[in-house]
């Protein structure tokens, strides 16, 4: 009995130290793990990865230029010596073909031509004459009663009177003309872009008057390098950006035939519509439409710019990132061309890839897709 007491005892206590001994080995297990997970290196920065995508892409060329005249009228005086009576048209006025736009003061040139219509009377009156002298001459030269002399001078006379008569009849078209002149009209429809005419001045021949933009259409003088040029066929479209922000289409008339031999740069004449609200001198950027083509590309925020370089974060298996330097390309809404430097199947970070360094350990989370509205 007393061994059977014994032997339960013994047994019992096995149990106690074996359970002891279980309790202590996993209190300091679990004590090694917290400390573990505590020692763990945390993860800089949460983002969202995406890779390369395929597709085509647009090309575009990007220019610069000024906005000009299609063709500007030069319109001055054809009368010599006038004073300026009245100024009808300012800067900015739309004109119609035919308008009168300034006239010149008519006393001097009415006077001139009565004087030459009077001039032509006389030379009539003498012609008559010189006619009747002749006539008689004629009739009288058979008989002998006038030398072959004096039947000369009749007739030569009668000549001389015609003449003279022709010269005042033509002198009597110009001043005809010189008092049209006195009015200015305007060679061509469209807007007046420059006015030098001052009222009461008295100008010479060739004096500028005013400058007209034809038919108020404008132009676009785009300037591109030599070698993007031939890249550039008539009819290519173009969008210009206005400085209010929004844009207005356009198309290629023209590409000059020579390139500025110290800058490399050609001129490329863009139409542009009658209706845009612009004005001659502005400074405007354009890009121009040249189709499409395949390329790889990447979400622009995801690629950071450091030192003058392009870099993408690609992920690597343990979530680290590597900083890879990259070559872009052409830019098309948020994507960009990645020419080289990505492989094909690389993950990169997106969001937050600004805020990484080499070697970095992240945390990769979905991208938040945006929720759709039904209207």
């Amino acid at each position: 009995m007393k061994h059977h007491t014994f032997a339960m005892q013994t047994h019992k206590n096995i149990i106690a130290f074996l359970l002891l001994s279980f309790t202590t080995n996993f209190q300091a297990r679990a004590d090694d793990s917290t400390k573990t997970d505590a020692n763990a290196p945390k993860p800089a920065l949460t983002v969202t990865v995406d890779k390369p995508q395929q597709g085509a892409l647009n090309l575009q060329l990007t220019a610069n230029g000024n906005v000009a005249a299609w063709q500007e009228a030069i319109i001055g005086t054809e009368a010599d010596g006038l004073r300026l009576a009245d100024v009808l048209v300012n800067v900015g006025d739309q004109v119609k073909k035919g308008q009168v736009l300034a006239t010149f003061a008519t006393e001097t040139v009415a006077a001139d031509l009565a004087q030459i219509k009077a001039n032509v009377a006389e030379a009539e009156a003498s012609l008559a004459e010189a006619a009747d002298n002749a006539k008689r001459a004629r009739s009288v030269a058979v008989t002998g009663a006038l030398s072959e002399q004096q039947i000369s001078q009749y007739f030569s006379a009668e000549k001389t009177a015609k003449a003279r008569l022709l010269a005042q009849q033509a002198a009597v078209k110009v001043h005809e003309l010189r008092l049209i002149k006195t009015k200015v009209l305007a060679p061509d429809s469209g807007v007046i872009s420059s006015r030098t005419a001052t009222l009461g001045a008295v100008l010479p021949r060739g004096q500028e008057l005013f400058r007209l933009i034809r038919q108020s259409r404008l132009e676009w003088r785009a300037e591109v390098a030599a070698a993007e040029l031939l890249r550039l066929p008539v009819g290519t479209p173009i969008q210009l950006h206005l400085p209010d922000g929004k844009n207005i289409a356009g198309k290629v008339r023209m590409i000059a035939p020579t390139v500025d031999p110290k800058t490399r740069l050609g001129l490329v004449y863009v139409d542009i519509p009658v209706t845009a609200n612009l004005k001659a001198g502005m400074f405007l950027k354009g890009v121009f439409a040249l189709g499409q083509s395949n390329a790889f590309t990447a979400p622009q925020q995801a690629v950071v710019v450091r030192d003058g370089f392009n870099y993408l974060f690609c992920i690597n298996k343990d979530n680290r990132v590597t900083q890879v330097k990259v070559q872009i390309g052409r830019r098309d809404g948020e994507r960009v061309e990645i020419i080289s430097g990505l492989a094909q199947n690389a993950a990169f970070v997106v969001n937050g890839a600004g805020f990484l360094n080499d070697g970095d350990l992240v945390k990769v989370v979905a991208a938040v897709q945006p929720v759709a509205t039904t209207q």
